[in-house]
């Protein structure tokens, strides 16, 4: 069978590299005997790994020393519960800026926990969606919090620029763009990212959270969800998903061969550039949201004739070219082109859509 290139939104595909090792360690991790999934995450050697990722994860992001970083179950929505669980305290609110449909997930969620702000930031002019600058969000003072999501997978909205919370505490969702490209994490009071996309397999969610943060936690929250309880026993107060743990290291170490978060910068920058490139230059496609906020992940677009989706999407798989069905929400397609898709399957995709258009005039 010819190269395939998966462009799911997530679970997302993985380096080639990173599974090439997995399948070489499968049933026998480090001479063990086992593969790492049948070990305790007790023992030693399961240990040194879960440093070693954590390690390798502090230096991909230049995590400072009063952070701590989890590794959770749960995925992104169950972080939606940990957030207002340990940071929004009895007669606090906390503000959401509503910037598309996993942000609007988060605040939904949230406000089973406490008295939510929504602010809804996204609009409408002349059929282009805009986002509103943040300096104009109109964000409370007072407020415990403030949660944004910088990237929208379904909307293909991505927010480049770090808001200015004025030492309100921001909380940033960023399992669609954590690794994509280098960010100051001292302008963050906690970070979380579900791992599917950027990281690993799901099943496990990072999260950093700022050390003076802990230990603020609601009465009712669960153990696997109180930051303070994870920080002390290193993540492992229960079983943790030792196997996503360990391939997540994996990745940490590519990317560090790679060159680091810098290097995947660029060529993320690279890929992005070629696809919506071939849709601006095209009358057959389209994207509709301003250039400024364009994701750098997920690439949504229209065929202007909607009646050849389905043959797109049919010769597309036809070609090795997979899952590129919008979503359901907003239709149309959608390629998202994380960390792990190499230029190739990029410059695949864009020469399947030319030919394509030539096809169907």
């Amino acid at each position: 069978m010819s190269e395939v290139f998966n462009f799911c939104a997530g679970p997302a595909m993985l380096p080639k590299e990173v599974m090439k090792k997995a399948q070489a360690e499968f049933i026998n991790w480090q001479g063990t005997g086992c593969s790492v999934m049948e070990l305790s995450h007790r023992g030693k050697e399961f240990i040194a790994m879960a440093a070693k990722a954590e390690s390798d994860l502090r230096d991909l992001m230049s995590i400072p020393d009063d952070y701590s970083v989890l590794f959770c179950h749960g995925g992104g929505r169950g972080q939606f519960s940990a957030v207002p669980l340990n940071l929004l305290p009895s007669g606090k609110s906390a503000d959401y800026i509503i910037s598309g449909s996993w942000s609007k997930a988060a605040a939904v969620e949230a406000e089973h926990y406490g008295d939510i702000n929504l602010i809804d930031v996204v609009s409408q002019v002349d059929g282009e969606t805009h986002v509103l600058p943040s300096e104009k969000w109109g964000l409370n003072p007072d407020a415990a919090f403030v949660h944004y999501c910088p990237n929208e997978t379904v909307d293909g909205i991505e927010m480049f620029n770090i808001p200015n919370t004025n030492d309100v505490p921001l909380v940033a969702d960023m399992s669609s763009t954590i690794l994509s490209h280098q960010i100051d994490v001292k302008k963050f009071a906690l970070i979380y990212a579900g791992a599917q996309k950027n990281i690993g397999p799901s099943g496990l969610t990072i999260v950093i959270v700022r050390n003076d943060l802990l230990g603020n936690e609601q009465k009712v929250t669960p153990c696997i969800m109180n930051y303070k309880l994870l920080a002390d026993y290193g993540s492992m107060y229960n079983t943790p998903p030792t196997y996503a743990w360990y391939l997540a290291g994996l990745v940490f170490q590519w990317l560090k061969e790679l060159g680091g978060v810098s290097a995947i910068e660029k060529l993320n920058a690279e890929k992005a550039a070629l696809l919506y490139q071939t849709i601006d230059n095209s009358d057959f496609y389209e994207n509709s949201i301003e250039k400024e906020s364009r994701s750098q992940m997920n690439v949504p677009f229209w065929l202007k004739d909607e009646s050849l989706n389905e043959a797109f999407v049919v010769q597309a798989e036809q070609n090795g070219l997979f899952a590129l069905k919008g979503h359901r929400k907003v239709g149309g397609m959608r390629a998202s082109i994380y960390n792990a898709m190499p230029i190739e399957g990029v410059e695949k995709l864009v020469g399947f859509m030319r030919k394509f258009e030539k096809g169907n005039r």
